[in-house]
């Protein structure tokens, strides 16, 4: 049987032989036993407990012990047994609000990673893909995700692209309609993905809440996507009822306040996506209750995904305050909750999906269940995972050749020419954590080269090139505070309308970057004096690897260490962000800088304004 989430039957088909086995008419398949039970339901551990199986869904749970006292009267009675050992036994992680593609792997390897984490249930916004590929290509990820042994739900991409074509070039238009029919094709399709354009909603802009009309009329959930206080009351207002954005404890009371749900973010430190330990203080010191609250991912390297999965930021939300029970139904119950689906999936009861977890004392996930399937064990995934894993999901060509640079001989100039009179640049300051990016107004006089001013006020070059074929375009920019001192580095993930990000000290090694990504059909890669020292191919869409997910991480390790190197104080994660303009304060896209939330273009560089003469009256 393909190990997909159709493997498990719809739960009117099994009504009859769930209430058998709960009744102890008919022996279940499988017996997980002697485990400590964590309810979700009433955030409790539950010692000697075990869980009864059958065709993949629970029957019942009863006292550790009862099945082999039971069935052992009950002729031919036959079931397998797993002996928990005392462990913790919880429902699968379900993970609200992910992007599959910022994995750089596609849906059948990133469940790979994902089981191993305890996690198998999760919602993904496919926006990335959208943005390359039109619906098309969110169809061919939802072939991929319908492949991959796990539960994948779509959140409908809501805006792509995510600004006006005034601002910058897409390779998908998701008008409303298409949108409307992602929703009646798929019944995987539960939610409209987050509505990044929050200042378009809150302007009352046409398009935009015409695509919200679309889901709230299915009775579709609609997430959000909102910076600043002042924009939160139009986002509720417009049918918003979930948000990744809760920056802050304030914020996020707020949110709470408005009947938003939150979902707390938890990415590793070192990345712009851990905002877990400051918006979690609505619940531990404002005092709201939880219960419409989550954790999530968003965004993880191939890597970090095995390292920092779910089961991490659950842990972490231990570390900031809540019991683990209430860490873990955050991270499995309330998702499932939010979404309509907690009769299938976030708890361990009766006709649940087995989709199961168990745990050491500290949260750390040791084996997992799909579905009543074994697929990690010890750490370790099965030969039955393993097998399904190799039948991945196979994207057409169509999907690996959708990098469309102009000839090398034809391209134009990615660096600005060096000015010959004063001028004030509007260049783009970065600062950690990343995600906001700052507009800084700096005076350039006249110099001999490019690398006086770089030493002088610690810039650099950055250029965004429309990679879709339309237009060739290039726009030029300064970054400030990148801290590349020699080479450059590139990438096709430039969020969101994926054209390809460079930014270097001299054109040779920028060119050798944009070449090198063009021979790859996407990726990102570091290069200094004309060699390359890492990159990581990623041929479909220019966004994914066609590799299993250790192979990717491997590669993905490589560039991160080549990229510290460089100098880059922001992870290339953060660096794709830089072409996002619906984040304040300033970007560049294909078509030049762009304000946030002001939304004006500016040219990188304006005459220095004269200081006006004071004219005195004659004789004073």
């Amino acid at each position: 049987m393909p190990l997909t989430r159709f493997s498990v039957k719809p739960l009117h088909t099994l009504t009859r032989a769930l209430a058998a086995v709960a009744m102890g008419r008919v022996a279940p398949d499988l017996v997980i036993t002697g485990a400590r039970l964590l309810s979700t339901y009433t955030d409790r551990l539950h010692p000697d407990r075990e869980v009864w199986i059958k065709a993949g869904r629970i029957a019942c749970v009863k006292p550790a012990g009862t099945a082999k006292t039971h069935f052992a009267t009950v002729a031919g009675a036959k079931f397998a047994t797993f002996d928990a050992a005392g462990a913790i036994l919880a429902p699968g992680l379900v993970d609200p609000h992910v992007h599959i593609e910022s994995s750089m792997m596609t849906a059948c390897a990133y469940a790979e990673a994902a089981l191993l984490n305890g996690t198998t249930t999760l919602f993904c916004d496919s926006h990335e893909i959208g943005n390359v590929c039109d619906a098309e290509g969110i169809e061919w990820m939802l072939r991929d995700a319908r492949q991959a042994p796990l539960n994948i739900f779509l959140t409908v991409p809501s805006t792509v692209p995510a600004t006006s074509p005034r601002f910058e070039t897409a390779g998908g238009d998701l008008t409303p309609a298409k949108i409307g029919a992602l929703f009646d094709r798929w019944p995987e399709a539960l939610a409209l993905g987050e509505k990044m354009d929050f200042v378009q909603i809150a302007l009352g802009d046409p398009r935009t809440h015409g695509v919200l009309a679309e889901a709230l009329k299915r009775g579709r959930p609609v997430c959000g996507h909102v910076y600043g206080r002042e924009f939160v009351a139009a986002g509720a207002a417009s049918g918003i009822t979930d948000t990744h954005e809760a920056i802050d404890r304030d914020i996020a009371d707020d949110f709470l306040e408005a009947g938003v749900w939150i979902f707390l973010r938890g990415g590793p430190p070192t990345t712009p996506w851990h905002s877990l330990p400051h918006a979690i203080k609505a619940v531990t010191e404002l005092g709201a209750s939880p219960k419409r609250v989550c954790v999530c991912t968003d965004d993880r390297d191939a890597d970090d995904l095995f390292l920092f999965g779910l089961d991490w930021v659950a842990r972490q939300a231990v570390v900031a305050g809540f019991s683990p029970a209430a860490a873990w139904s955050a991270a499995s119950l309330h998702p499932a909750t939010r979404f309509g689906i907690d009769g299938d999936i976030g708890g361990i009861a009766p006709a649940r999906r087995a989709d199961l977890v168990l745990l050491n004392d500290d949260l750390v996930p040791q084996s997992t269940w799909y579905g009543g399937e074994l697929v990690v064990k010890n750490r370790k995934i099965t030969p039955l995972l393993d097998q399904a894993l190799s039948k991945r999901y196979a994207y057409p060509k169509k999907a690996y050749a959708t990098v469309k640079l102009p000839p090398a001989a034809k391209s134009s100039p990615l660096v600005p020419a060096l000015p010959t009179s004063p001028v004030t640049a509007n260049c783009i300051r970065t600062a950690l954590p990343g995600i906001i990016l700052f507009h800084d107004r700096i005076r350039l006089d006249p110099a001999a080269s490019w690398a006086e001013h770089f030493a002088t006020h610690g810039l650099c070059f950055v250029s965004v090139l429309e990679r879709h074929g339309k237009s060739g375009a290039v726009a030029h920019g300064l970054l400030k505070d990148f801290g590349l001192k020699a080479g450059a580095v590139a990438s096709t993930v430039g969020h969101d309308a994926h054209n390809l990000i460079v930014a270097g000290t001299d054109e040779t090694d920028m060119r050798l970057a944009v070449e090198t990504l063009r021979a790859l059909r996407g990726g990102v890669c570091v290069v200094k004096k004309g060699k390359v020292l890492a990159s990581v191919a990623l041929p479909i869409a220019g966004l994914l690897s066609d590799e299993r997910a250790p192979a990717v991480a491997k590669q993905t390790t490589k560039l991160k260490k080549a990229w510290l190197a460089a100098g880059c104080t922001l992870p290339y994660m953060g660096f794709n962000l830089i072409p996002l303009s619906v984040i304040p304060e300033i970007r560049i896209t294909d078509r030049g800088l762009v304000t946030v939330p002001g939304m004006q273009q500016l040219p990188l560089f304006e005459p220095v304004q004269k200081r006006p003469v004071l004219q005195l009256p004659h004789g004073t």
